[in-house]
């Protein structure tokens, strides 16, 4: 009796290695400010109070199959921040705050991208306000949707290290730890 399992095996394994779901590497390149967002959160007097930035460029260059090579840069215009009031807007314009007239423009540099498993990454880098620069660490988890990729992040910034709330606002009126949350979404390529 002839064996036929050892002609059919290399068919079999071809058919199997060729027809299963393979994982490939994607590249986000592209940042669609219409569809993201960079928000944030504070206490003030034991309130908590939700803003949001409304202007701001991105660039990106992530590879799925080479995190530690990306890179990532976020341009915050400071004059689009939006605390939910117009008395609140007016007073965050002020030099004690942010003085976009000085400061027009807050940045954001990545220098090292560390893959953390399961789509979960670790970036740092330079953050800098008021001409103030500081390293930061932002946990990012990368939510693939339908060809697009969707960067939700958050980080605490420390107010003071930045010089921002300074003077008469330098109490415990408003919180020290300002949570930051950002939804960068990006087409796949």
């Amino acid at each position: 009796m002839k064996r036929r399992l050892p002609y059919f095996a290399p068919w079999m394994a071809a058919f199997i290695f060729c027809t299963a779901p393979c994982a490939h590497a994607v590249d986000y390149t592209r940042v669609n400010p219409a569809a993201s967002q960079i928000s944030f959160t504070f206490n003030q007097m034991g309130s908590r109070t939700y803003g949001t930035f409304g202007s701001f460029r991105g660039t990106l260059d992530f590879d799925t199959d080479k995190p530690a090579a990306a890179h990532a840069s976020l341009s915050i215009d400071m004059a689009s921040i939006d605390a939910g009031s117009s008395d609140a807007d007016t007073e965050l314009q002020k030099a004690a705050w942010f003085d976009p007239v000085t400061y027009p423009v807050g940045t954001f540099v990545s220098t090292r991208v560390q893959d953390l498993g399961h789509n979960s990454y670790l970036f740092t880098g330079n953050l800098t306000l008021k001409t103030i620069t500081r390293e930061v660490q932002v946990q990012v988890l990368l939510k693939p949707e339908n060809g697009i990729g969707v960067f939700d992040g958050q980080f605490v910034l420390n107010r003071d290290a930045f010089g921002i709330g300074a003077g008469e606002w330098a109490d415990t009126v408003v919180s020290k730890d300002i949570n930051i949350r950002f939804r960068i979404v990006a087409p796949e390529h």
